[in-house]
């Protein structure tokens, strides 16, 4: 029976979640500060004050990990543990990196009759998807196995209005939201409306059909668009701008 590892994290145990945990069938649990946990000896008491996270870790023994198909290998970036100001930051205050560089890829997916390649190459840096993918540790390091439609672009440097989409991906320049209302009254941050609209900086190339011909995206860099409130994931520029990378589909509309 397979082992499972838990290992430090952002994620903060709880005895309001300690019934999630203890549904699960494993047969250790391992700590590095208080060894290993019988199932059966999970209480409380037994989280307090530990900070943990379930990871796939990758036996030592493995020299490899070959992904299939059409999910990718990224090498996770390390989370930033230093403000600008050189400010520790404590591990709950660290924000999850989206970004890392491909190590290894499958051999593509096949739409139809036809068989499509990885868009993305080892050594590329890339920008995913928050929540995509499973963890993997694996040579000491964190890594990302997910699909390749997960990736949202390239990223060469470290300003997002760079981010060269992917696929059907769009990168859209955030309008600001309303700082007063129309009686003239200053709102708060917290009650400044999320926009929906913005300027479309960057597109990628376009879908695959059904017999592998490229189909173009509908919108170009300049449009000014309306899309879906809750899409797509949110990155802040090194100018303070805001900028939203959603799939194409979330567009709803071209404003002129």
């Amino acid at each position: 029976m397979a082992t499972s590892q838990l290992t430090a994290s952002p994620v903060t145990a709880s005895a309001r979640n300690l019934a999630s945990l203890q549904g699960l069938k494993l047969s250790t649990i391992k700590f590095s500060s208080i060894g290993t946990l019988k199932p059966g000896a999970l209480t409380s008491r037994s989280f307090k004050g530990l900070v943990v996270k379930a990871a796939t870790v990758v036996a030592p023994k493995y020299t490899s990990v070959k992904p299939l198909g059409d999910r990718v290998l990224v090498k996770i970036k390390e989370t930033e543990e230093k403000t600008e100001g050189g400010i520790l930051l404590p591990t709950t205050a660290q924000s999850k990196p989206q970004g890392g560089e491909v190590v290894a890829v499958g051999e593509g997916k096949t739409i139809g009759n036809t068989k499509s390649e990885s868009s993305v190459k080892t050594g590329a840096q890339v920008i995913y998807s928050k929540y995509a993918g499973m963890e993997v540790e694996f040579n000491g390091a964190n890594h990302l196995l997910l699909k390749e439609d997960d990736i949202v672009g390239l990223l060469e440097t470290d300003d997002i209005k760079d981010l060269k989409p992917l696929n059907d991906r769009v990168l859209i320049k955030v309008s600001e939201a309303e700082e007063k209302t129309t009686g003239g009254l200053l709102l708060a941050e917290a009650s400044k409306e999320k926009p929906s609209i913005g300027t479309v900086i960057a597109v990628g190339p376009g879908t695959l059909d059904e017999e592998g011909n490229l189909k173009p995206l509908s919108v170009s860099p300049g449009n000014t668009v309306l899309y879906s409130k809750y899409a797509g994931n949110d990155f802040k520029g090194n100018d303070g701008s805001n900028y939203i990378a959603l799939r194409a589909s979330d567009v709803m509309a071209v404003l002129s």
